[in-house]
């Protein structure tokens, strides 16, 4: 024990054991358990520390404690908070993954608030004829003020004193895919409108509930938040601004004790893809828009391909929606929940492809796996200087 006390090795074991016996005791604060537990958890960590670097040397005893460490926290991240009288708002509910949500969250015993863009709409009705007595159906256009405020005042009655526990910003809307170049300028600002300022709005609206319970604010982004994806720029730009006000939004209300995360899910079947006489509305509005030269450049069938990408999406979505609402019960409820979460086939491979490959690799990748994707080939100069000889 003498030598170990005048080791540097020792004391740098020393220094790491006390590191995280006090970033324990400061996360308590913010935990529910209470602090005289959390204050014996910290001690207990200080000793068994210094236990393992007694009992097993300066390297091996620290390996252990690290190990240990690990251990702990990915467990810890397993423990999920009581369900109790705990309220949560979920915006976009008409369909789709909060229609799902709204259900599932219901069904575990949650007080929902279920924003629908219709509150005449089928989704709505189903809602109120299949759920129980907690749940609660808010007309709630996510781009509209008064609605907001409305939705934020019928909310405030209900949860009182008490506050409220989470809240899903899930409404967002898709657009038509297409190229870049090609989409007009109302389809990049409505994606905007929706994925990302609606979401802003709606959390700056709700914040002081959710400050009164400590509670937790998740996003649902996509996996085009995270990485490139072509033919989706207007929904990938609105979609990773929401990813990154999460992320600035988690370090801001931490010191508040409110936990925020974001969901990037994979393909999944929901109704966002809208329907066919939407599709044939934006198809229009893209065709009416286009520059002479651009719709030369692309070529004809080109342009009218593009629904046939939209028709075939659908295949490669998965149907099962339980890993989202997996994620999003985790994100409301786990003791630690992840700042960020990539349910689904893929979403996290891609994400890691894209970190950590070169950019000419990860380019070549995604044009590989979007090629089994129905997409119409644009004309080769050569082949358009043929035309015109």
């Amino acid at each position: 024990m003498d030598a170990l006390a005048s080791s540097p090795l020792g004391w740098l074991c020393a220094g790491v054991t006390t590191l995280f016996g006090v970033t324990t005791l400061c996360t308590a604060k913010r935990s529910p358990v209470g602090r005289a537990n959390m204050l014996v958890w910290s001690l207990l960590s200080v000793l068994l520390g210094l236990l393992c670097v007694a009992m097993l040397g300066a390297v091996v005893g620290l390996v252990v404690f690290f190990a240990m460490c690990l251990i702990s926290v990915y467990f810890g991240s397993k423990v999920l908070l009581p369900v109790g009288d705990k309220a949560v708002l979920i915006t976009g509910c008409d369909s789709g993954i909060g229609h799902a949500l709204a259900k599932y969250l219901d069904s575990l015993g949650f007080v929902v608030f279920a924003g629908v863009l219709n509150e005449d709409g089928p989704g709505a009705e189903e809602l109120q004829q299949s759920c129980s007595w907690r749940l609660s159906v808010l007309q709630l256009d996510i781009t509209n003020a008064t609605q907001v405020k409305e939705a934020y005042l019928k909310v405030s009655e209900k949860v009182q004193n008490t506050g409220l526990w989470g809240v899903v910003n899930n409404a967002g809307i898709l657009g038509f895919p297409a190229d870049g170049e090609l989409l007009p300028m109302s389809a990049y600002r409505q994606c905007m409108e929706v994925n990302f300022f609606g979401a802003v709005k709606v959390s700056k609206t709700f914040l002081p509930l959710l400050r009164k319970s400590q509670g937790r604010l998740v996003n649902i982004s996509s996996m085009a938040g995270g990485i490139p994806l072509p033919r989706y720029a207007a929904y990938s730009a609105s979609k990773a601004a929401l990813s990154m006000f999460s992320g600035v939004m988690r370090q801001e209300l931490s010191k508040w004790g409110i936990k925020v995360a974001a969901i990037h899910p994979s393909g999944f079947q929901t109704g966002i893809l809208g329907t066919s006489d939407l599709w044939d509305k934006q198809e229009k509005e893209l065709m009416e828009n286009l520059p002479a030269d651009t719709r030369r450049a692309y070529g004809e069938d080109y342009l009218l391909g593009l629904k046939s990408f939209l028709l075939d999406l659908p295949v490669h979505c998965a149907p099962d929606l339980s890993p989202v609402l997996s994620s999003v019960l985790h994100a409301l409820l786990a003791r630690r929940p992840h700042g960020l979460y990539t349910p689904g086939k893929g979403a996290y491979l891609l994400l890691c492809i894209f970190c950590w490959s070169p950019l000419w690799f990860y380019d070549f990748f995604i044009s590989k796996m979007m090629s089994s994707v129905s997409v119409p080939r644009v004309p080769t100069t050569s082949e358009d200087e043929s035309k015109n000889l």
